[in-house]
């Protein structure tokens, strides 16, 4: 929408939309006191069909679809063998098709792999990026961070333009609702609703502590560091790839890692670069930067992956820059299962044996 008087374009991974409209701060504030539209149209866009499609994808994801109801929202994760997260995929399911929406850049590495698992199974892949794009539906949010609902069905505006077939589907998001609709009518939308560019979508999101897949994370990061257990991942269900790192780490381990939240120097006139490092005050590089920004009324934050092993009251630089870190994954995340021997329960050697 860089139609729209004052649109300026946003730097990777973003390109394509708006990063914002002239005026960021004002942005963020409109999305506490009402829904503004957001154009994430870069987002890669997936179709399934075929009556196979959802337990076809309950087997191949970390979410348990089989059942999804039409309507309702789902996260899943699509980790390779050692557990390492490759595609992160928002989905739901209209009774014919699911569809599926993914960060920009990955629908074709995403749609390359479920063809490549298509077997002999009735399910169709189309990628469809471009072709349709999102737009999102964000507010009221709390003015210092916080979320509505990560899934469940879509609210009553959302119904309201499925139903007027505005929309091919409709998604929840942390704050509010994604909209899959052809690309004229994102235009029609930004007449009807105020716009915000992403880098106001980008502060609420960090001020949220929610983890975006490619920016807070990298080629091997595990669900568990970056918080994505509880809404992506279905504990109790049937075997997928990488599930045997989910379950190791849930039952008897901890994740090497963490994020943290940062509160940054406000002094500083900078952000810390993505991917630039995390240090501890000797210089020990102790973690990486994923995103930062500027919010309204937080200032300067950001998020980071740390070592587990990091004391949770150090303060850190982030590329320079003083932070101080606030938990988001607790270092105990996992090990739910906790092993104690009873002196008692501990096999005695045979009488005589002498142990060395």
């Amino acid at each position: 929408m860089f139609e729209i008087n004052g649109a300026v374009e946003a730097e990777w991974p973003d390109e394509g939309v708006a990063a914002h409209y002239g005026d960021p701060a004002r942005e963020q504030r409109a999305m506490t006191e009402g829904q503004v539209l957001v154009d994430r149209s870069n987002r890669g866009i997936v179709k399934v069909t075929g009556p196979d499609r959802l337990s076809w994808l309950h087997s191949l994801t970390s979410q348990y679809l089989e059942r999804l109801a039409p309507g309702s929202t789902a996260e899943a994760l699509i980790l390779s063998p050692q557990g390492h997260l490759e595609h992160h995929l928002t989905l739901t399911d209209d009774g014919t098709a699911t569809w599926m929406h993914v960060e920009p850049h990955t629908a074709k590495a995403l749609v390359d792999y479920l063809d490549s698992m298509r077997f002999m199974l009735r399910v169709e892949v189309e990628d469809l990026t471009g072709a349709l794009v999102v737009q999102t539906l964000a507010g009221p949010l709390p003015a210092e961070g916080g979320v509505i609902s990560r899934t469940g069905a879509a609210d009553s505006a959302g119904a309201t333009l499925l139903a007027d077939g505005v929309a091919a589907a409709v998604t929840r998001n942390p704050f509010g609702i994604d909209l899959i609709v052809a690309p004229e009518a994102a235009g029609q939308l930004a007449a009807t609703f105020p716009v915000a560019g992403l880098w106001a979508f980008e502060a609420v999101r960090i001020a949220a502590r929610i983890a975006r897949p490619g920016l807070d994370t990298d080629h091997k990061t595990l669900p568990h560091e970056v918080g994505l257990i509880e809404p992506a991942v279905h504990l109790n269900k049937g075997c997928y790839r990488g599930q045997e790192t989910v379950a190791r780490i849930q039952n008897v381990g901890h994740p090497p890692r963490r994020l943290v939240f940062l509160h940054l120097d406000g002094s500083v006139d900078r952000l810390p670069a993505h991917g630039s490092p995390l240090t501890l005050a000797d210089g020990t590089q102790v973690g990486f930067v994923g995103s930062a920004a500027r919010h309204f009324e937080l200032g300067p934050i950001g998020l980071g992956l740390v070592k587990r092993s990091v004391d949770v009251n150090a303060t850190l630089l982030a590329d320079g820059v003083a932070a101080a870190q606030e938990v988001v994954v607790s270092p105990e995340a996992g090990a739910n299962v906790q092993v104690t021997l009873r002196r008692d329960s501990v096999p005695q050697p045979p009488a005589g044996r002498k142990m060395l």
